[in-house]
Protein backbone atom coordinates (compact mmCIF):
# COMPACT_ATOMS: atom_id res chain seq x y z
CA UNK A 1 0.00 0.00 0.00
CA UNK A 2 1.51 3.47 -0.72
CA UNK A 3 1.59 5.91 1.75
CA UNK A 4 2.31 8.68 -0.48
CA UNK A 5 -0.49 11.00 -0.45
CA UNK A 6 -2.34 11.26 -3.75
CA UNK A 7 -2.25 14.87 -5.60
CA UNK A 8 -5.30 17.34 -4.93
CA UNK A 9 -8.34 15.88 -6.35
CA UNK A 10 -11.71 17.60 -7.18
CA UNK A 11 -14.46 17.54 -4.47
CA UNK A 12 -17.22 14.72 -5.49
CA UNK A 13 -20.52 15.95 -6.14
CA UNK A 14 -23.35 16.31 -4.42
CA UNK A 15 -26.91 17.48 -5.90
CA UNK A 16 -29.04 17.53 -2.80
CA UNK A 17 -27.06 17.00 0.78
CA UNK A 18 -28.75 15.15 3.26
CA UNK A 19 -29.90 17.61 6.10
CA UNK A 20 -29.34 17.39 10.11
CA UNK A 21 -32.40 14.81 11.81
CA UNK A 22 -30.69 15.75 15.35
CA UNK A 23 -27.17 16.89 17.58
CA UNK A 24 -26.03 14.64 19.96
CA UNK A 25 -23.34 15.61 22.98
CA UNK A 26 -21.61 12.90 24.14
CA UNK A 27 -22.10 11.62 27.99
CA UNK A 28 -19.24 11.40 29.75
CA UNK A 29 -18.46 7.60 31.49
CA UNK A 30 -15.61 5.38 32.40
CA UNK A 31 -14.20 2.06 31.46
CA UNK A 32 -12.12 -0.20 31.31
CA UNK A 33 -9.91 0.17 34.55
CA UNK A 34 -11.41 3.69 35.51
CA UNK A 35 -10.42 5.42 31.50
CA UNK A 36 -12.28 8.51 31.48
CA UNK A 37 -13.96 8.87 28.18
CA UNK A 38 -17.14 9.90 26.42
CA UNK A 39 -19.62 7.68 25.45
CA UNK A 40 -21.43 9.68 22.31
CA UNK A 41 -22.75 6.74 20.41
CA UNK A 42 -25.09 5.22 22.74
CA UNK A 43 -27.35 2.10 23.29
CA UNK A 44 -30.56 3.44 22.75
CA UNK A 45 -28.97 4.97 19.10
CA UNK A 46 -28.07 1.36 18.20
CA UNK A 47 -31.00 1.08 16.14
CA UNK A 48 -31.22 4.03 14.67
CA UNK A 49 -27.25 4.22 13.46
CA UNK A 50 -27.39 0.51 12.48
CA UNK A 51 -24.39 -0.65 12.17
CA UNK A 52 -22.80 1.34 14.53
CA UNK A 53 -23.03 -0.25 17.97
CA UNK A 54 -20.67 2.37 20.26
CA UNK A 55 -18.45 5.76 19.55
CA UNK A 56 -16.34 6.40 22.47
CA UNK A 57 -13.90 9.38 22.44
CA UNK A 58 -11.45 9.76 24.71
CA UNK A 59 -8.32 12.50 25.47
CA UNK A 60 -7.20 13.74 28.11
CA UNK A 61 -3.14 14.95 28.84
CA UNK A 62 -3.90 13.97 33.10
CA UNK A 63 -1.89 10.17 33.16
CA UNK A 64 -4.92 9.62 36.21
CA UNK A 65 -7.71 9.91 32.98
CA UNK A 66 -5.89 6.96 31.10
CA UNK A 67 -3.15 4.95 32.75
CA UNK A 68 -5.00 2.02 33.99
CA UNK A 69 -6.28 1.19 30.54
CA UNK A 70 -8.15 -1.65 29.65
CA UNK A 71 -7.15 -4.75 31.26
CA UNK A 72 -8.10 -8.52 29.65
CA UNK A 73 -12.03 -8.11 28.84
CA UNK A 74 -13.99 -10.46 26.37
CA UNK A 75 -15.99 -9.59 23.49
CA UNK A 76 -18.09 -11.53 20.60
CA UNK A 77 -20.34 -10.80 17.48
CA UNK A 78 -18.74 -7.41 16.24
CA UNK A 79 -15.71 -5.11 15.10
CA UNK A 80 -14.22 -2.77 16.93
CA UNK A 81 -11.90 0.14 15.19
CA UNK A 82 -9.70 2.13 17.35
CA UNK A 83 -8.17 5.51 16.28
CA UNK A 84 -5.73 6.77 18.00
CA UNK A 85 -5.12 10.65 17.36
CA UNK A 86 -1.96 10.85 20.33
CA UNK A 87 -0.69 8.02 22.29
CA UNK A 88 0.50 5.03 22.77
CA UNK A 89 -1.49 1.95 23.54
CA UNK A 90 -0.40 -1.94 23.60
CA UNK A 91 -3.08 -4.74 22.43
CA UNK A 92 -3.11 -8.21 23.57
CA UNK A 93 -5.26 -10.84 22.97
CA UNK A 94 -5.93 -14.65 23.00
CA UNK A 95 -5.96 -15.63 19.53
CA UNK A 96 -2.13 -14.58 19.58
CA UNK A 97 -2.26 -11.01 17.94
CA UNK A 98 0.04 -8.25 19.51
CA UNK A 99 0.57 -5.01 18.47
CA UNK A 100 1.23 -1.37 19.72
CA UNK A 101 -1.12 1.56 18.59
CA UNK A 102 0.85 4.81 18.30
CA UNK A 103 -0.29 8.51 16.82
CA UNK A 104 -2.41 8.48 13.90
CA UNK A 105 -2.86 4.69 13.28
CA UNK A 106 -5.55 2.62 13.56
CA UNK A 107 -6.35 -0.79 15.16
CA UNK A 108 -8.73 -3.02 13.67
CA UNK A 109 -10.24 -6.52 15.50
CA UNK A 110 -13.15 -8.65 14.72
CA UNK A 111 -13.89 -10.23 17.49
CA UNK A 112 -15.81 -13.02 16.15
CA UNK A 113 -16.86 -16.17 18.09
CA UNK A 114 -14.55 -14.56 20.50
CA UNK A 115 -11.81 -13.25 21.95
CA UNK A 116 -10.18 -11.64 25.39
CA UNK A 117 -8.08 -8.69 24.85
CA UNK A 118 -6.61 -6.10 26.77
CA UNK A 119 -5.36 -2.12 25.97
CA UNK A 120 -2.37 -0.72 28.08
CA UNK A 121 -1.61 2.92 27.63
CA UNK A 122 2.88 2.63 26.93
CA UNK A 123 2.99 6.20 28.61
CA UNK A 124 2.95 7.59 31.97
CA UNK A 125 2.60 11.07 30.88
CA UNK A 126 1.55 13.41 28.04
CA UNK A 127 -1.69 13.42 25.78
CA UNK A 128 -3.90 10.37 25.16
CA UNK A 129 -6.52 10.92 22.33
CA UNK A 130 -8.55 8.72 20.23
CA UNK A 131 -11.74 7.01 19.20
CA UNK A 132 -13.20 3.50 19.71
CA UNK A 133 -15.83 2.63 17.10
CA UNK A 134 -17.68 -0.85 17.20
CA UNK A 135 -19.49 -1.83 14.25
CA UNK A 136 -22.03 -4.97 14.39
CA UNK A 137 -21.17 -8.25 12.16
CA UNK A 138 -24.10 -9.68 10.11
CA UNK A 139 -25.41 -12.56 11.98
CA UNK A 140 -24.04 -14.93 9.07
CA UNK A 141 -20.30 -13.43 10.33
CA UNK A 142 -20.82 -13.62 14.16
CA UNK A 143 -19.41 -16.82 14.82
CA UNK A 144 -16.40 -16.29 12.49
CA UNK A 145 -12.71 -16.38 13.21
CA UNK A 146 -11.17 -13.96 15.64
CA UNK A 147 -8.97 -11.18 13.42
CA UNK A 148 -6.66 -8.55 14.14
CA UNK A 149 -4.64 -5.70 11.98
CA UNK A 150 -2.87 -2.86 12.87
CA UNK A 151 -2.33 0.27 10.62
CA UNK A 152 0.56 2.54 11.31
CA UNK A 153 -0.52 6.12 10.53
CA UNK A 154 1.79 5.87 7.48
CA UNK A 155 -0.28 3.14 5.80
CA UNK A 156 -3.73 5.11 6.38
CA UNK A 157 -4.29 5.95 2.55
CA UNK A 158 -5.14 9.91 2.17
CA UNK A 159 -5.71 12.13 -0.38
CA UNK A 160 -6.15 15.64 -0.14
CA UNK A 161 -8.76 18.09 -2.08
CA UNK A 162 -8.47 20.98 -4.31
CA UNK A 163 -10.10 23.27 -1.50
CA UNK A 164 -7.33 21.48 0.62
CA UNK A 165 -9.50 19.45 2.56
CA UNK A 166 -6.86 16.62 4.19
CA UNK A 167 -9.19 13.42 4.20
CA UNK A 168 -7.65 10.00 5.62
CA UNK A 169 -9.80 7.01 4.46
CA UNK A 170 -9.85 4.30 7.37
CA UNK A 171 -12.78 2.18 5.66
CA UNK A 172 -14.91 2.23 2.37
CA UNK A 173 -13.94 4.33 -0.64
CA UNK A 174 -14.05 8.08 -1.11
CA UNK A 175 -12.92 10.07 -4.35
CA UNK A 176 -11.65 7.00 -5.98
CA UNK A 177 -9.61 6.11 -2.82
CA UNK A 178 -10.14 3.10 -1.00
CA UNK A 179 -9.29 2.75 2.58
CA UNK A 180 -7.57 0.47 5.08
CA UNK A 181 -10.38 -1.74 5.25
CA UNK A 182 -13.51 -2.74 3.51
CA UNK A 183 -16.72 -4.48 4.14
CA UNK A 184 -18.67 -6.07 1.62
CA UNK A 185 -22.08 -6.54 3.76
CA UNK A 186 -22.01 -3.60 6.04
CA UNK A 187 -19.97 -1.47 3.83
CA UNK A 188 -18.63 1.39 6.34
CA UNK A 189 -17.42 4.51 5.20
CA UNK A 190 -15.22 5.69 7.80
CA UNK A 191 -13.01 9.55 7.11
CA UNK A 192 -10.97 11.64 9.13
CA UNK A 193 -11.28 15.05 7.60
CA UNK A 194 -9.33 18.28 8.11
CA UNK A 195 -11.38 21.25 7.13
CA UNK A 196 -9.56 24.72 6.88
CA UNK A 197 -11.60 27.60 7.83
CA UNK A 198 -14.05 28.29 4.38
CA UNK A 199 -13.70 25.25 2.84
CA UNK A 200 -16.11 22.42 1.92
CA UNK A 201 -16.25 18.40 1.33
CA UNK A 202 -19.06 16.33 -0.39
CA UNK A 203 -19.11 12.67 -0.45
CA UNK A 204 -21.53 10.51 -2.22
CA UNK A 205 -24.03 8.22 -0.27
CA UNK A 206 -26.04 5.67 -0.53
CA UNK A 207 -29.32 6.62 0.40
CA UNK A 208 -30.33 4.04 3.21
CA UNK A 209 -26.92 4.30 4.68
CA UNK A 210 -27.02 5.41 8.29
CA UNK A 211 -24.59 8.47 8.87
CA UNK A 212 -23.02 10.61 11.55
CA UNK A 213 -20.68 13.65 11.64
CA UNK A 214 -18.76 13.64 15.14
CA UNK A 215 -16.83 17.44 15.16
CA UNK A 216 -13.87 16.85 17.37
CA UNK A 217 -11.97 20.08 16.63
CA UNK A 218 -13.66 23.89 15.67
CA UNK A 219 -16.89 23.73 14.07
CA UNK A 220 -18.90 23.06 10.90
CA UNK A 221 -22.32 23.91 9.22
CA UNK A 222 -24.58 20.94 7.67
CA UNK A 223 -26.92 22.63 5.43
CA UNK A 224 -28.13 25.66 7.67
CA UNK A 225 -27.13 24.11 10.98
CA UNK A 226 -23.77 24.71 13.06
CA UNK A 227 -22.31 21.65 14.76
CA UNK A 228 -20.14 22.52 17.64
CA UNK A 229 -17.09 20.78 18.71
CA UNK A 230 -17.71 17.10 20.41
CA UNK A 231 -21.64 17.26 18.89
CA UNK A 232 -22.25 14.53 16.57
CA UNK A 233 -24.98 15.25 13.90
CA UNK A 234 -27.45 12.70 12.28
CA UNK A 235 -28.05 13.33 9.23
CA UNK A 236 -31.94 12.46 8.13
CA UNK A 237 -32.51 9.54 5.45
CA UNK A 238 -34.39 10.63 2.38
CA UNK A 239 -34.50 8.58 -0.69
CA UNK A 240 -34.03 12.10 -2.83
CA UNK A 241 -30.89 12.79 -1.24
CA UNK A 242 -27.32 11.66 -2.74
CA UNK A 243 -25.10 12.67 -0.25
CA UNK A 244 -23.56 15.12 2.80
CA UNK A 245 -21.80 18.07 2.43
CA UNK A 246 -19.66 19.49 5.20
CA UNK A 247 -18.75 23.40 5.50
CA UNK A 248 -16.32 24.42 7.69
CA UNK A 249 -16.64 27.76 9.55
CA UNK A 250 -13.48 27.66 11.03
CA UNK A 251 -10.48 25.28 11.11
CA UNK A 252 -12.10 22.19 11.75
CA UNK A 253 -11.58 18.29 12.05
CA UNK A 254 -14.43 15.66 12.11
CA UNK A 255 -15.00 11.89 11.86
CA UNK A 256 -17.62 11.20 8.79
CA UNK A 257 -18.80 7.49 9.26
CA UNK A 258 -21.85 5.76 7.30
CA UNK A 259 -22.69 2.59 6.93
CA UNK A 260 -25.52 0.04 5.31
CA UNK A 261 -27.92 -1.33 8.06
CA UNK A 262 -28.13 -4.87 8.86
CA UNK A 263 -31.52 -4.60 9.94
CA UNK A 264 -31.00 -7.59 12.13
CA UNK A 265 -32.10 -7.86 15.74
CA UNK A 266 -29.73 -6.47 18.41
CA UNK A 267 -29.19 -8.24 21.60
CA UNK A 268 -26.40 -6.77 23.79
CA UNK A 269 -25.05 -7.40 27.21
CA UNK A 270 -21.84 -5.86 27.65
CA UNK A 271 -19.05 -6.30 25.85
CA UNK A 272 -21.27 -9.07 23.50
CA UNK A 273 -23.22 -8.33 20.55
CA UNK A 274 -25.52 -10.95 19.28
CA UNK A 275 -29.16 -11.38 17.64
CA UNK A 276 -31.18 -13.29 20.58
CA UNK A 277 -31.08 -13.67 24.19
CA UNK A 278 -30.75 -17.16 24.06
CA UNK A 279 -26.76 -16.70 22.05
CA UNK A 280 -26.31 -13.81 24.79
CA UNK A 281 -26.54 -16.40 27.37
CA UNK A 282 -24.77 -18.82 25.34
CA UNK A 283 -21.61 -16.40 25.03
CA UNK A 284 -21.61 -15.28 29.03
CA UNK A 285 -21.98 -19.41 29.55
CA UNK A 286 -18.46 -19.64 27.11
CA UNK A 287 -16.80 -16.66 28.82
CA UNK A 288 -17.23 -18.68 32.01
CA UNK A 289 -16.25 -21.74 31.21
CA UNK A 290 -13.02 -20.28 29.44
CA UNK A 291 -14.53 -20.53 25.93
CA UNK A 292 -14.41 -18.05 24.55
CA UNK A 293 -11.00 -17.83 23.66
CA UNK A 294 -10.33 -21.47 22.40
Amino acid sequence: MSTTPNPRIPSATVQRARTVERLVTGHPTSDGAGVKLTRVLTQPLQRRLDPFLMLDAFGSDQADDYIAGFPDHPHRGFETVTYMIAGRMLHRDSAGHEGLLENGGVQWMTAGRGVIHSEIPQQEEGVMEGFQLWLNLPAQDKMSAPWYRDFAAGELPRFTTSAGVEATVIAGESHGVTGAVTRTVTAPLYLDLHLPAGSSFAQPLAADHNVFVYVYRGQVKLGEVAVPVRNMAILANAADRDGVRIEATEDARVLLIAGRPLGEPIAQYGPFVMNSEQEIYQAVADYRAGRLAA
